[in-house]
């Protein structure tokens, strides 16, 4: 018997969670590329990285969490039915 596990977030939530997790692997993955292009990856990089990722973090999540919304009315008239 195989036992699944269970979330602990409500699912009227799932957009708000959605919203957390893809801008927060956004700002991460977009701090490491653009410290990188503008700094390179000597000497601190990591330090460097994590100080873009805070700035970056909360405004791709307010972005996310505002535009879902629209975005998935584009993605409805993209796709056909």
């Amino acid at each position: 018997m195989s036992m699944k596990k269970q979330g602990f977030i409500p699912a009227k939530f799932a957009g708000i969670v959605f919203a957390f997790y893809m801008s927060g692997l956004m700002a991460l993955l977009m701090s490491c590329v653009l410290v990188a292009v503008n700094t390179g990856v000597g000497g601190n990089y990591l330090v460097r990285v994590f100080g873009s990722y805070v700035v970056a973090f909360p405004i791709a999540f307010i972005c996310v969490a505002l535009l879902r919304p629209f975005v998935m009315k584009l993605v409805d008239w993209t796709i056909k039915k």
